[in-house]
């Protein structure tokens, strides 16, 4: 069997998992759609992560690699014209999911049908890549260990980079995330006698501005990292002081101490502006995903392989991901796979309504996959 025989297959995937998005940890028709497929194919499968699923192929050596993809979507509601849209209201597999599980089902086909493997492969289809981080689950029960996995490889479509093209780096390649909600507890009163309230509004005001200075102030400008506030909820009526103001936000950076003093300079701000206002500042924070660290002797093999033709030294970017978990674990490589192609209109971002791309990137990741296993002497 070659791969391009799978190819209607690999599509029929895609359109199937395309209209049933669900969300992390909750993705219970998709796991059920997994389950079914590959035990088709022939494989025993195994539950983990409460809805991911594994499957393996035993090797003659005891060692094997691993390949991941995530099967998550997202809260968004779909506004393209396909024909196999989503069937679930105010869902989409708006980050390219549908497409990782296709190219990682047609790939254990192909691999199924192969002889017997000189090394095991381990095919992972993890949830809540989205949140709340379905890798750590996966590494807190053990699997790679189970399974004797040497290295882990994976992939993101990503309309960035041309389609064909596969983007890549060494070392750093996203920030490491976190989150956080502050709760601003004021005093209210009546909007025409403002002197005898504590308006959390206006800290709230002062606040995100001292907030922004963290970064161009505190942080060496050659630095990266980011700090950003993406909603702020407060008040009950236009003319009483608004008492309790909840702000939601994340910040990032590419070095563990940057991230460590971002979180510092919050919380001594906080402290100043609880007592220059007479007020209450809670701020709970949640560390999300590490940085994505691509090992580079398994890079420096992959840049001298067949595949160096379609790849791109990518930059560092500042979206995160939790295949980093895995890489704390063993070493492995992340790749964006190119998907962006103008002339039949596949350009929308990650995490847009209209967001899509050409049934030719499966078959580009399932061939990028084959040539890693044959880079590595797999089989």
């Amino acid at each position: 069997m070659e791969i391009r025989d799978l190819k209607e297959k690999i599509i029929q995937h895609r359109v199937e998992l395309h209209k049933i998005p669900e969300l992390g940890l909750c993705e219970f028709k998709t796991s059920e759609y997994i389950s079914k497929q590959l035990k088709q194919i022939g494989y025993n499968i195994k539950q983990v992560a409460k809805t991911g699923i594994i499957a393996y192929k035993e090797g003659i050596e005891k060692e094997s690699i691993a390949f991941r993809s995530d099967i998550d979507g997202l809260s968004i509601r779909e506004e393209t014209n396909l024909s196999y849209k989503s069937e679930i209201d105010g869902y989409m597999h708006a980050c390219g999911h549908d497409g990782h599980m296709a190219i990682l089902l047609g790939f254990a086909e192909y691999v199924y049908n192969l002889g017997k493997l000189k090394k095991g492969i381990l095919f992972i289809f993890q949830p809540a890549e989205e949140g709340p981080g379905g890798a750590e689950l996966i590494i807190k029960e053990n699997v790679l260990k189970e399974y004797n996995v040497r290295n882990i490889f994976g992939l993101h479509i990503y309309p960035e980079i041309e389609e064909g093209k596969i983007g890549c780096k060494a070392g750093v390649m996203t920030a490491q995330v976190g989150e956080f909600d502050i709760y601003i507890k004021a005093e209210s009163g009546h909007g025409a006698i403002p002197h005898k309230a504590k308006d959390g509004l206006i800290v709230a005001a002062q606040l995100i501005n001292s907030y922004q200075s963290i970064v161009s102030r505190n942080i060496n400008p050659i630095e990266g990292a980011v700090l950003s506030i993406g909603t702020i909820k407060g008040g009950e009526r236009r003319n009483i002081i608004a008492e309790n103001v909840i702000l939601e936000g994340t910040i990032r950076a590419f070095k563990q101490e940057v991230y460590e003093k971002i979180k510092e300079r919050m919380a001594t701000i906080n402290k100043g502006l609880m007592e220059m206002f007479e007020v209450k500042i809670d701020m709970v924070f949640r560390d999300m995903y590490p940085s994505i660290i691509n090992d580079n002797d398994l890079y420096c093999k992959i840049k001298e392989s067949s595949l160096k033709d379609a790849l791109i030294e990518l930059e560092p970017m500042m979206i995160s991901e939790d295949f980093s978990y895995y890489q704390i674990e063993v070493p492995g490589i992340f790749f964006m796979l190119g998907s962006r192609n103008e002339k039949l209109g596949y350009t929308n971002p990650l995490h847009n309504s209209q967001f899509n791309f050409d049934t030719e990137v499966l078959m580009n990741g399932v061939e990028m996959y084959d040539s890693i296993c044959r880079l590595f002497d797999i089989y």
